[in-house]
This record gives structure tokens, C-alpha cells and sequence, in this order.
């Protein structure tokens, strides 16, 4: 892999990592997601990094699942779809869009919610 790509990978690496770290201040902005990709971007660039990551007292058990079985808990899923349930209660209160991308809308929130719900759960 060309020195370039490595830096890019890395670089998004450390931006998802930032964006997690404004997720784990912020209660409607996911973390878990962003750490999950910076893992991802750092197994293409940075081996040290990515063991970091999946080695974190309090991330890494949640990245390890998830790399192994695509496993979520019940609480990560629940916040997920709870964070959609309101994201799109606020999209309904704030935005007046045709019906059509209402529908659009809630088909994809749909979609993804039935994704994560599909999720094996996490064993403790």
C-alpha cells in the first residue's frame, strides 16, 4: 500500500476517533459507531493504533464483539434506535417536507433500526 493511502487512512482514522470523543460528550451523537470505523481505518494504517483501540478498558470489549460476531448490547441497541425514534421526532417538529421524503425518511431510519435489532447480542 502506497504511503499516501496509509496517511489517509490514518488521518480518517484519527477524525473518527475525534468524532467518537465528541459522541461520548454528547448525548444524542453516537460514539460506538465512529470507534468502530477508526478501528477499521487503523487496521489499514496503523497496527499500533488499531491494538490501542481494541485494547481501551472501555471501548475495547464493545469493538472486539462487534469485529468477532457483529454483536451489540441490549443497551447499545436501544439507544441507537432511541436516538432514531428522537432524531426523527425532531425532523418531523423543526423540517415541513412533502410526505414523500417523509416516507423516504422513515423507510431508511426503518431499515437501519431493523439492522441493529438484527444484531446478535453481546455476551457479558
Amino acid at each position: 500500500m502506497s504511503r499516501a493511502i496509509r496517511f489517509g487512512w490514518l488521518a480518517l482514522g484519527v477524525f473518527c476517533v475525534g468524532l467518537g470523543i465528541v459522541g461520548a460528550l454528547l448525548p444524542l451523537m453516537p460514539t460506538t459507531i465512529f470507534l468502530i470505523l477508526a478501528a477499521g481505518c487503523f487496521a489499514r494504517s496503523s497496527p499500533r493504533l488499531e491494538a490501542w483501540l481494541l485494547d481501551h478498558p472501555r471501548f475495547g470489549p464493545t469493538l472486539r464483539a462487534w469485529r468477532r460476531d457483529g454483536a451489540m448490547s441490549r443497551r447499545a441497541k436501544a439507544m441507537a434506535v432511541g436516538g432514531m425514534v428522537t432524531g426523527y421526532a425532531i425532523f418531523l417538529a423543526v423540517a415541513d417536507p412533502p410526505v414523500s421524503v417523509l416516507c423516504v425518511v422513515a423507510l431508511i431510519m426503518s431499515g437501519c433500526a431493523a439492522y441493529i435489532c438484527t444484531r446478535p447480542a453481546m455476551s457479558s
